[in-house]
């Protein structure tokens, strides 16, 4: 049997957790005698940046030769050069024209975008078609949507969440105009199954999703209890972590910078490193310099092991704003880091258990207070960090595994399959 996984963008050369599940999920598949193969459409070149096996066939189906009518970037000038200000006045207002002809031939903004979706969905179609898999799985709604626009399919199709399902099709962060909110919650009646990270979030589902459901977290690497962070050792500079990527928007860096320059002076033997990469790393850059901080706050890139680094901490720090099933924050609970992050962000308040394995603040203001009683106080760092190990216990890769692998034979059954 054949199993295809489609991750439309951001899989060659991605670092995020959605990346991370698609190879672990192409790994577990092969190990079940499945042929597995991993398809993307990027105009880029790379590999996958998480463990996978060399069997496991990653195809890269982007082709220029695909019609894209593409508007022009619109851009300000801010500068103060009054020659550069004429040449950018000059070049906006051809933009402008440019966009407004391509915009009045295709039949407006909406009529575009379903024009260069359509052009896209039938290079997959064909792409599918020369593949022949048995099931699809694909990382997102977007990439259920690419494949499936204006296409009959005739494979069944399963959907895996890696966020709460509502982040996948609705408007929630101002950047999806009506239209795609429309196409996204009409693509969900394509699905024969759909594999959502905790129990609440099924209640984020659309009506127009009408298969099976399943709850399967994410995977969490199980550390011996002997291996855990020592609370207990006596060293020279301890150390605040925090692993994401690099995105004010979401994961609020900016929001550690400041509360740490305020904790600074009073706390001199901590430190805080930031691991990732991402667009704000720039931004971040340049606040934390011009705090005078460079030598407590450090930006340490990407992290290929991840455990290696939270093992040294003593502490670990997620202030986003909203996540899914953050992988970074379930191993720092696993390897026995306290945690903290806020409680109104989905996922992680899912995950911390306010004062027993860490503490949720309702407020920046409760995140400095939390912190400094952390920071403060090494038997309480213990005392969350055990229970916060304890706690991971149920998130065991090989529990995870046997989920999915029940799930898709339960979908696979429930069609019928044809012997390869």
């Amino acid at each position: 049997m054949k199993i295809l996984i489609i991750q439309h963008l951001f899989f060659l050369n991605g670092t995020g957790g959605t990346e991370k599940i698609a190879c672990f999920l192409a790994n577990n598949f092969f190990d079940q005698g499945y042929q597995v193969e991993i398809m993307t459409c990027e105009n880029t070149n790379g590999k996958a940046m998480f463990p996978l096996y060399p069997e496991i066939k990653v195809t890269n189906i982007f082709d220029p030769g695909i019609e894209q009518l593409d508007l022009q970037p619109i851009y300000n000038y801010k500068g103060r050069n009054p020659f550069l200000w004429i040449k950018h006045k000059i070049k906006k207002k051809i933009a402008k024209r440019y966009n407004s002809k391509i915009l009045e031939k295709v039949g407006g903004e909406s009529m575009l975008y379903r024009f260069n979706l359509e052009k896209r969905a039938l290079n997959w179609k064909r792409h599918i078609d020369s593949v022949k898999p048995d099931l699809i799985i694909t990382m997102s709604i977007a990439s259920l949507l690419e494949i499936t626009y204006q296409n009959s399919i005739g494979i069944p199709i399963i959907d895996s969440v890696n966020g709460r399902p509502d982040y996948d099709f609705k408007d929630m962060f101002g950047s999806r105009k009506p239209f795609m909110v429309d196409l996204l919650t009409t693509a969900f009646m394509h699905l024969k199954g759909i594999q959502v990270l905790f129990e609440s979030y099924k209640d984020y589902l659309p009506s127009s999703f009408t298969g099976k459901y399943v709850v399967i977290p994410n995977p969490v690497p199980q550390i011996e209890d002997t291996m855990l962070v020592n609370h207990d050792r006596e060293k020279p500079r301890k150390r605040i972590i925090h692993i994401a990527r690099l995105d004010v928007e979401c994961k609020q860096q900016n929001i550690l910078i400041d509360i740490f320059s305020r904790l600074s002076d009073k706390y001199q033997t901590w430190d805080m490193e930031l691991w990732g990469i991402g667009p704000d790393y720039n931004q971040l850059k340049d606040q934390i310099e011009s705090l005078d901080l460079a030598d407590r706050i450090y930006l340490k890139g990407f992290t290929k092991d991840p455990i290696r680094q939270l093992f040294k901490s003593d502490l670990f720090v997620f202030p986003s704003k909203y996540e899914g099933f953050p992988l970074a924050l379930t191993e720092a609970m696993s390897i026995g880091l306290p945690c903290l992050g806020f409680s109104s962000c989905s996922g992680v308040n899912e995950l911390i258990q306010h004062e027993k394995t860490g503490y949720l603040a309702s407020s920046i203001a409760d995140f400095e207070i939390y912190l400094t009683l952390l920071m403060n106080d090494p038997k309480k760092r213990a005392e969350f960090g055990i229970a916060a190990h304890e706690a991971m216990s149920k998130y065991a890769p090989e529990i995870v595994k046997a989920s999915w692998n029940n799930f898709i034979s339960e979908v696979i059954e429930g069609e019928g399959h044809r012997d390869q």
